[in-house]
This record gives structure tokens, sequence and C-alpha cells, in this order.
């Protein structure tokens, strides 16, 4: 069937011709054409519709075959919520994850969910965040693969402890009563989150979720704890970390927000050079020299240890010119200074940093305290004086060198952020953040010490949860060294997929800054650290025996019963006497929590049920209380890596982080193989959502409606639209306008499916398909458009960019079928005999989009999907669209010739249609004339007759009469339109090319309009078209 004529051109298209009749050739696209499907045609008169008026048209309305169908193109208000409740209820929302999972599968696609925090309502983020996952796995699900998702909750930490206790405080509360008040707070949450959740349409098995206060997570989380500390990376410290005064605990990086705004009190002070550097003490007139020092924290300065200097860098005495005092500044450093001081500063002498090894200085505020000068490298001249005021306990690299020097370690802080009586009876129990500062800055001026105060705008460090700037103090805890693992998680990361790619750069940098990780924090409501304190010496007993055991008890009794067991049942003998340990009561436990990105950086371990080294458990038993077919072990690959982690931004330095930290130290490597990063989800105008500002958007008003009417009820799938829509890795914005272009878009999408749709009413296509070698070329290239949009849409799915997935949607829907194929094919649908093979020709490619279209957008509008199922042919009723697979394109709808024969056509058709600019094509006639070769062999395969007006190629033109000729006839009417035109053939890859020229003649028709189908093309106004006739008669 397919172009056999083409063989006569020549040699090479014979060889051509052959190939193309056993259907294995391939031929490529042709490179140059213009292709009509872009250009609208004006319906008007040429419509296949019959009018509302005129007697000959009602006369034969009933043997027109218009679309119909019970599809609503518009659902609005409770309407649109109910169906959506109805679609979840009658195609088994809640059932699917579990059906399968229990399904034979060759692959398994894991991603792992990141929990949640319990210590809210459901909010756009959450909507964004999980909305993201479950398109990508509802697509993994329908294309064959069995989905590995488990949803969780992280439930511990100190914003749920505070949000449960409220105005009550944790005052006159044991442990157990904060962590049950902490305990049903959060399952509150846990209960309002779900159900949103479900409500979205996102699938799982909801009765079978992980949460980090369960009993089996907790023992997996120790475990994870145990074989850390048995490598060494776990230990404990006194040092510097973040300590918040507002919440009374430690602090890890991933805890603090930095406010840029942040205002401190910054200083200039001196400290009087008592003993000359030995390799400078020979220079002359360097006597009562003052060492210049600049800090933002000036509440440090009693803490003082040392001065630090950078050994390559040049120093300078200077003398002022206002008062003759003697400064020790750092060489570039000076005009800065000099500016500041509002004086001229005379240079005395100049020295390298290394010069200044052995002097000592006097600390100006504490009598005969001396200081040294020291080496560092950490100190920079991008501010300040080049001498950096050190204070070990109350800074992490000034920790450093006292580590390196042998310097006292003093705390002067306590846990509420006050002085203590080590600094002094003049600064204890003053706040060092507010009236402590001022004390100190009095008592510089005092003794002349200070030199400048200046407001300083900078980025400083606030606890997450209070909002409140914390401090540096040193504290004993317990920490992971994260400096051992920084190279093995650099070099693990380096094979783990990263979107955005940008992504991977700040991870690889917090990594870089990281050095350790405070784990331990002084809370009641989290996961205790499993260990024992000797009475008398303070020793901490922890191992392997100790931590083991404990852990089974948390798995049997959960955490709770470290505080509800004696110590006696947490340390029985046999954990004793293995530990080589003295008797129980020489011991009591520790009362300290881990870290919450701790709990949910071990979540690997307990949901990706990956049996650790030395773990004698079966791997189906970390998740104890899941059903069989939900625990069992993955079948992807040995490593038990998921394939996907999907979270926010903010988990660069939290989940993210602390995932691999965790895997790493374990197994040596991630526990990822691609990392999804996307961005906030923030107000119409692009600022973040807060309810002082009055900007935040509620998904349950999104869906159901609220109060104000500009916020009517759009239902789950326009939220749905949304996250998939949005470009995912910047900041999301929503509100009405974002909302209400989503809810046009699916209505613009329903009429497309409702037309689909009512074209089908009727068809069977088990039974009355048509096989696509009997096709319409214009019905078989539609399925060639069909594939290809389907090989597009797996390709953006595969990459998390549903946002591609819509623009090639709707540029198929807009450009291949509603300007295209739709306008082109209505006369043979609503005309032709209902059982002629043009027609279920075309019902055949109909369903066959109907189906492709449907199923590509199931992951994203999962509802409408389902909703367009029921009523479309094809299947079994009742049978569901997420149970039946993926698109199913074929790879025999590529036709060898095909595209160039319909796109030769769709090339004069651009020029027929701009020859007659807004007017109706149906009402002319169109000569074309090319000269023999290719092309026109190609358009004989559309039209065997010289003269048609029911062929393919007049059809395809929409024109009330085709004739096709080697020339243009010379007797051509005064009134013709002509246009000529080129088009590239191509062949083979370029093995056989021809740039065929064509020209065409287009005239007003003769004919008149057939009363039925509105044509042109029959002898008198009164009398139906040849066609319309041989219908008419069969139909009465």
């Amino acid at each position: 069937m397919l172009l056999c004529r083409v063989s006569a051109v020549s040699h090479a298209l014979a060889r051509w011709g052959r190939r193309s009749h056993r259907g294995d050739g391939l031929l490529l696209r042709a490179l140059s054409f213009s292709s009509s499907r872009c250009r609208g045609v004006s319906s008007g008169e040429g419509s296949a519709q019959p009018s509302e008026t005129g007697s000959a048209q009602a006369l034969y309305r009933d043997t027109v075959l218009l679309p119909r169908t019970e599809f609503p193109a518009k659902l609005t208000g409770q309407k649109l919520l109910d169906r959506e409740v109805e679609i979840q209820q009658e195609c088994g929302f809640a059932d699917l994850y579990s059906w399968q999972r229990q399904r034979k599968a060759k692959k398994e696609f894991c991603l792992h969910d990141g929990p949640p925090y319990a210590n809210g309502d459901p909010h756009v983020g959450h909507a964004l965040n999980k909305i993201l996952k479950d398109i990508r796995n509802r697509f993994e699900m329908l294309r064959g693969r069995q989905v590995h998702y488990i949803p969780g909750w992280d439930c511990h930490g100190l914003p749920i402890e505070l949000k449960a206790l409220g105005e009550l405080g944790s005052s006159g509360l044991t442990p157990l009563q904060i962590r049950q008040k902490a305990r049903d707070f959060a399952k509150g949450a846990i209960a309002r989150q779900k159900a949103a959740f479900q409500r979205w349409g996102v699938m799982a098995d909801w009765d079978q979720c992980y949460y980090t206060f369960d009993g089996a997570y907790e023992a997996a989380q120790l475990k994870v704890f145990q074989e850390m500390h048995s490598k060494g990376l776990i230990y404990q410290d006194y040092k510097p970390i973040f300590w918040s005064p507002s919440s009374r605990t430690a602090l890890a990086e991933a805890e603090l927000e930095y406010n840029p705004e942040h205002v401190s009190r910054a200083i200039y002070a001196t400290f009087p050079l008592i003993t000359l550097p030995p390799k400078i003490a020979s220079e002359k007139g360097l006597e009562g020299v003052f060492v210049l020092v600049w800090t933002t924290q000036p509440w440090t300065i009693p803490a003082n240890e040392a001065v630090c200097y950078m050994p390559n860098a040049q120093y300078s005495v200077v003398k002022r010119a206002d008062n003759s005092q003697l400064l020790l500044v750092a060489t570039e450093r000076t005009a800065s200074t000099a500016a500041l001081l509002g004086t001229e500063l005379e240079t005395v002498g100049t020295f390298t940093g290394s010069q200044l090894e052995g002097g000592i200085c006097k600390h100006p505020t504490i009598p005969d305290k001396e200081v040294p000068l020291l080496p560092a490298n950490h100190v920079t001249m991008a501010k300040g004086t080049g001498l950096v005021h050190t204070a070990p306990a109350h800074g992490m690299e000034d920790y450093s060198v006292a580590s390196q020097f042998k310097l006292s370690v003093e705390c002067i802080v306590d846990e509420d952020g006050k002085f203590t009586e080590a600094a002094g009876p003049e600064l204890q129990y003053l706040s060092v953040m507010t009236e402590g500062t001022d004390k100190v800055i009095s008592m510089l001026k005092e003794c002349g010490a200070l030199v400048k105060e200046e407001q300083c705008v900078h980025s400083y460090p606030y606890d997450w949860r209070t909002k409140q700037p914390v401090v540096i103090r040193p504290s004993k805890q317990w920490f992971i060294n994260t400096a051992s693992l920084k190279d093995k998680a650099k070099e693990a990361l380096q094979k783990v997929r990263v979107l955005p790619d940008s992504a991977k750069g700040s991870l690889l940098a917090m990594l870089d800054r990281r050095t350790y990780w405070c784990i331990s924090r002084q809370r009641s409501w989290g996961v205790p650290i499993p260990v024992f304190y000797h009475r008398e010496t303070g020793e901490a007993l922890i191992n392997k025996y100790t931590v083991s055991h404990i852990a089974t008890l948390f798995k049997e009794k959960g955490s709770d019963c470290w505080w509800e067991l004696p110590t006696e049942t947490l340390l029985p003998p046999e954990v004793l006497k293995k530990s080589k340990a003295g008797p129980v009561t020489d011991y009591i436990r520790g009362e300290d929590v881990l870290d919450i990105w701790f709990d949910s950086g071990a979540s690997w371990a307990a949901v990706l049920e990956e049996e650790m080294e030395g773990d004698s458990e079966e791997p189906e038993s970390r998740l104890s209380w899941l059903p069989a077919s939900l625990r069992k072990p993955l079948v992807t690959e040995s490593d038990s890596r998921a394939d996907a982690y999907v979270e926010g931004k903010d988990q660069i330095g939290g989940w993210f982080q602390s995932s691999l930290l965790t895997s790493v130290a374990v197994r040596n490597k991630a526990p990822y193989k691609s990392l999804v990063v996307h961005g906030f989800a923030v107000s119409e105008k692009g600022e973040k959502m807060s309810k002082s500002l009055g900007n935040v958007v509620d998904p349950d008003v999104v869906i159901n409606g609220g109060k104000d009417p500009a916020m009517p009820a759009y239902g789950a799938d326009v939220l749905r639209w949304w996250v998939a829509e949005s470009n995912i890795f910047t900041e999301v914005q929503i509100g009405p306008t974002a909302l209400n272009s989503a809810r046009d878009s699916i209505n613009k999408l329903r009429n497309t499916l409702k037309f689909l749709l009512g074209n089908l009413r009727g068809f069977d296509p088990l039974s009355q398909a048509v096989d696509s070698k009997q096709m319409h070329y214009i019905d078989q290239y539609m399925l060639h458009l069909l594939r290809e949009y389907s090989m597009k849409v797996t390709d953006a799915y595969s990459e998390f960019d549903a946002g591609r997935v819509i623009r090639v949607l709707q540029a198929f829907i807009a450009r291949d079928l509603s300007s295209f194929y739709f306008s082109i094919i209505k006369d043979r649908l609503y005309c032709d005999a209902e059982d002629s093979l043009g027609r279920r020709s075309c019902q055949t490619v109909l369903e066959e989009v109907l189906d492709g279209v449907t199923r590509s957008i199931a992951p994203i509008l999962p509802h409408l999907a389902e909703e367009v199922y029921l009523h479309a042919p094809g299947h079994d009723k009742g049978e569901a669209l997420f149970k039946s697979g993926w698109i199913k394109s074929s790879s025999v709808w590529r036709r060898p010739g095909l595209e160039e024969a319909v796109e030769g056509a769709c090339a004069i058709r651009d020029s027929f249609l701009s020859s007659i600019p807004g007017k109706n094509a149906a009402g002319y006639d169109l000569t074309i004339a090319i000269e023999p070769g290719l092309l026109f062999e190609l358009m004989e395969s559309l039209q065997e007759d010289p003269t048609s007006t029911s062929s393919q190629l007049a059809e395809l033109m929409m024109a009330a009469r085709v004739n096709l000729t080697s020339e243009l006839p010379r007797d051509l009417p005064p009134d013709v339109l002509q246009k000529h035109g080129t088009f590239l053939i191509n062949l083979e890859g370029g093995v056989i090319r021809e740039d065929s020229a064509y020209s065409i003649a287009v005239v007003p028709t003769s004919a008149a309009r057939c009363p039925r189908c509105r044509r042109y093309t029959a002898e008198s106004a009164d009398c139906l078209c040849p066609r319309c006739q041989t219908v008419v008669s069969q139909v009465r």
C-alpha cells in the first residue's frame, strides 16, 4: 500500500520503494518544510456541522454523526469535589499501592520519603513535595515497575515539644509526662497531614507508614549509632558548639538559620603589648605599643586567651597623628583604620607576621592576665585590623588555636546565655547578648581600651525554631567526626546524580565546612543516647553490648522504657559482665537525646530494609509492623540504595547530608542514586509566606474553597497541575493567578477529551478497529505523531520534568490535534457512513489518541484520567486505568515514506491557505502542478485520479476539488491565484535528497454546497453531493 509507485523514479528510488513495500525501510523526516498543522483553517461555512436554521439542513440533521457523550466539559464547586472523592473510591485509590506491591515486576523503583515534620497542619510546601513524588511514583507504576514508597514522619524534637507544652512550659513535668504530651501532639499533626496527602491523591499504603517514634525505627537507629561508635566516629568531648539560650540546648549547623540583617555592636579595642616579640625587640621607638583588635561580639572579651595574626602577612606599627598612640595593625588595613579613626597614621616600623611570635599582651579588663600573640590560618584581611581577638570557649576557630597551643577553654556563659561566676562579679547573671555586652563595652571604656564602637549589620546564626540568636559556648556533648568521613562522603556523592546540577556544589561545600556534628540535645522528646555514666568518675559506659541490649528493649517497648525501667533492667548483669564494668549501682543513665537530624538521617537503615553488617536479623524484620508484601527486600540491586530522594533545598544541609554521612559511615556508600532538590513555595509576589503578611495559601482552601470569593473550590487536580507546571528548581509561586491558570488549562484539556469521547460513542476497538496498513495516510501520520508524543512524555517524566510533560501535551493538542487533525477529519467523521472504512480508520486513531493522552496525564491528573477512563471504550467496566499500564504506542506506526507524503502535502497546503488568507478553503478548487519526480509520486499516493473531490489529498487540503497535474493549464481564468514553492525530500538519512518544485492555482469553485455536509461538491444547492446521497440512502 505504501507509496509503491515511487519505485519508478530512479534506481535508488526503486530500492527505497522495495524497502517501503516490505515495511522495514527507515525514511527520515524531510529537513525543510512548513507544516500547516500550525495554521488554523476557518470553519466558516465549510463546517461539517449543519446549521440550526434552514429546512434542507434540518432535513438531514439526524443523519449527521455528531459527537455525543455524558462526559462533562467542566466541573465546578461541590460537584467537582464530590466527583473527585467518588473517583478515589470507585477506582480504588486506597488499595492501589498494595496492589502494585503484590504484582510481579522485573524492576523496582524506590523513592524514599523524607519524613515531614509532625508539628503542624499541612501546607503548600507539603503539597509541592508530596505531589511531585507522587507524579513520579504513578508514572513508574504505570510503566510496569514495582514502586517502593513508604511515607514517614519525623516525630521528635524541640518544635513539637514546645508546641505540645504551650504556655505551660516544662517546669514541674517529668520527662515521661513531657514525652506523652509531645507524642499526642505529633500524632494529631500526623493524622491531619495524612488525611490531606490522601485527599491530594498521593499513592501509598497509608495504614503502613514509618514514624521516628516507633520502637522498631528507634532500634534500627541505635544500630546505626552503635556501628558508628564502634568505628570511633562518635565520641564525647568538651568543645564549643552552637547553643540556643532560648531553647536551652545544643544545635547542629542544620538547625541554624542565618539572619542577614542582624545588628551587632562592633568594637575596636586595644591590648597593651607588654613584651615585644624577640625578633623585633631591638627595634627603636616601639615602646608603649598597643595591639588593635576588632570584634562583633564584645561580650567574649573577658574570655580572651590570645591575639592571633597571619604569619605571612605584613604588619606595621603606626603612630596616631591626633594623640601619638602607637598601634599594631596589618599593613594592608592601615588606610581603612586611619579613615575609621579620622586621623593620619604614620608608619614607625613594618614586619612580617612571623616576626610577631613571642609577643605578650596585657588583658584590658582582667588585671594581671597576660595573653600571647599567636599565628593562625583563619585570620583574614577582609575586615578589622588583621589581628584577631581569640576566645577559645566561644569560637570554633578560636578553639582550634587553643587545641594547638594548649590554651585554657573556660566557659563564662551558662545555659541561659548569661555570664557565670567565672566572668567576674560585675558580669555575673547578665545576659551576654544584651546588658552583658553593654557592661563589657563600659568596662573597656573605663580602662581606656575602647577605641571605637560602631553598628555592624551582618549574617548571624539564629535558632531555626525560636528565631532567636544563638551563642557559641563549650559543653560536654556527643559528636560525629565528620572530618574523617568527608572524603568518603564526597567520593560517594560524585556517583549520585543531582538535579539541578548546582545543588551538588552546595552539598560538597557544606561537607567541606563541617568538621564535626554535635548530635546530643538537652531535651526529653527524642531518642535517648544509650549511655551510662559512672557516678564517681563521670566516665561513659557505652559499647556494642550495652547499645544492642537497649536497641532490643526499644524495639519491644519503645524508647519511653529508658525512663520507665530501672537501671538494673537497662544494664543487666550479663551486659555488665561482657562490658567488664562494675556493679550496676555505680552507673546512672544519660539524660541527653539524639539530634533529630540523626533520627531522620538513619531512615535508610529502617526503611530501605538493608541488612547491616553484623545484624543477625532478617532484612525483612526491620519494619516488623508492615505486612509481608510491603516489607520484602528491595529487588532493584543488592546495595539497597533508593533510586531517588526528593526534598526541598533546605535539606541540602539537613536530611540529604545526615543520610549521606550515616550511610557512608556504616556502608561506605550513599543511600541514594539520585537527588532531586526543589525550591520553596512562595506567594504570588515571590514573598515568603507569613501569617503576619496575610499571604499564606492553605492547600485545604485551594481544594475546598474559602470564604474569599477569589478562592473558589479548585479540587485536588488543580493543585497537582500547579505542582507539575511549575519550575520546581526555583521558588514556586502560588496564588489566584497560578491556580486560575491551572484550572483553565484543565478545562481546555477536558474539552479535547470530551471531543474524543463524543466521537467514539458506540465504537468498539476490539471489533471495529482498522489495521494501520489499511488506514488513510493522514490517520497513519497521526499515529506516527502520537508515538513521537508518547516518547517525549516518557522522557520528560523520567527526568522529573512534569513541566515539560505539560508543555509537550499542550503543544500536541493545540498543534497536532486541534489545528491540524481534528479540522481535517471532521467531515469524514461526521458525514461518512457510520461503518465506512474511512470513518472507522479515523475512530481507531481517535481511540488511540484518547488512550495515549489519558495515560500521559494520569500521573499528574489521576482523578481526571480515571474519570475519562470510565467513559472510554475498549475495556471492561470497573477496570482502573492505573492497573492497565502505560501508553501503548507501536513501532509499526512509524511507516517508511509516510512523513514525506503527508508533510509534502502539508507544505502545499500552507501555500494554498496563505493564498486565500481568512477565507474558507472549502469554497475553492485547487490545482497542484508538480514536475514528474518523487514529490509527484508521493502526491499520487494520496490521489490516484487526476481530479477528485473525495481523495485523501482533497481531504487534507480541505478544498472543494483538487486537480493533480504535471503542469498548470495555460487557459487559467483571470481571477486565478497562483503560488510557487519547493519541498525538500530527505530519505534514508540523506541518501536520497530531492528539492522538488511545485505550483498551485486557486479558483473559486463552481460547485454548489451540499445541504448535508456543507462541502461545495453538489451539482445544485437543493441536491446532495454523491457521497451524501449514498450515505442517506443507506441510512433510510
